[in-house]
């Protein structure tokens, strides 16, 4: 019986993408880089559209093959290939994970750095464990008690990315919109008390950095809604994750990372600086506590 193609999980999307990326800019066809590794074309565009395999070694070969000289793309990608198939911490909720949201942790895993900018909402990486928790059950109206208490596991589980030891944590860098920092939580109104004294907390980190977008800020891209840019070591340009009604879109493209980038530093420039931003928000915190 003929084996089953591979699923493609999202570090064999990204690392058939760059191989792609990287084969155009060489000017090789799919079938002079099959040629080169002694394959058929049918295998190299398996792997590039990540429905097969690649062992490390050949992906060494390969980017031998396309002239890349950065160690620290052969690393990145080699890294990839070995981990490809492996299974994260997240994949034990899977009962309760969307595919989507499944990708995005992956990703962050994968990580060096984050920069978003989050209008709505703190973002996971910085939710206190009260504040996940009112928040997931408020969105997610057709879950059941016990599965809302298995998403705040997960947010919070997420937050170990900005302590790893094994690896330099992640370096966060996250704008977020003052309204976001006047929320009210009618059932337990300790809530967001206890949210702005874990933003200061997280500040005090080497790899964090937070802005605050002040209600008076002068017209940004951030206008048109949040995003994360999430990049990796070796590999730039990275991926930008947009939310909307449907869950999370995906920019990989190039000039479409690109346009992302260059927003971003627009809405830094437009907002609190991280000294005016912290003291915002002690200030809030104090007043929640007359």
């Amino acid at each position: 019986m003929p084996n089953s193609p591979l699923v493609p999980t999202v570090r064999r999307r990204r690392l058939g993408a760059t191989l792609k990326r990287l084969r155009n800019k060489a000017g090789f066809t799919l079938d002079e880089a099959a040629e080169g590794m002694g394959w058929k074309g049918p295998k190299m565009s398996k792997i590039e559209n990540a429905t097969q395999s690649i062992r490390p070694a050949d992906v060494a070969r390969l980017l031998t093959t396309y002239g890349v000289g950065d160690p620290d793309v052969f690393t990145a990608l080699e890294n990839l290939a070995r981990d490809a198939g492996k299974k994260g911490w997240w994949q034990t909720y899977g009962g309760v994970l969307a595919p989507r949201y499944a990708d995005y942790i992956s990703l962050e895993f994968d990580a060096d750095r984050i920069r978003g900018y989050y209008p709505t909402v703190i973002p996971g990486l910085l939710q206190g464990a009260s504040y996940a928790r009112e928040t997931i059950a408020a969105n997610a109206t057709t879950r059941t008690p016990e599965e809302v208490v298995a998403l705040a596991e997960v947010r919070q589980g997420r937050q170990a990315v900005l302590s790893r030891t094994n690896r330099p944590p992640l370096e966060l860098w996250a704008v977020i919109h003052e309204a976001v920092l006047y929320q009210r939580f009618a059932v337990r109104p300790a809530t967001m008390r206890e949210q702005l004294r874990r933003l200061l907390d997280a500040a005090e980190m080497p790899n964090v950095t937070i802005q605050v977008m002040p209600l008076d800020a002068t017209p940004h891209p951030g206008g048109a809604g949040g995003f994360n840019l999430i990049g990796f070591p070796g590999l730039p340009p990275g991926v930008v994750q947009v939310e909307n009604l449907l869950g999370s879109s995906y920019v990989e493209e190039v000039d479409g990372v690109r346009i992302f980038a260059d927003a971003f530093e627009r809405i830094v420039a437009a907002a609190l600086s991280t000294d005016d931003s912290l003291a915002m928000i002690a200030r809030m915190e104090e007043g929640k506590r007359t």
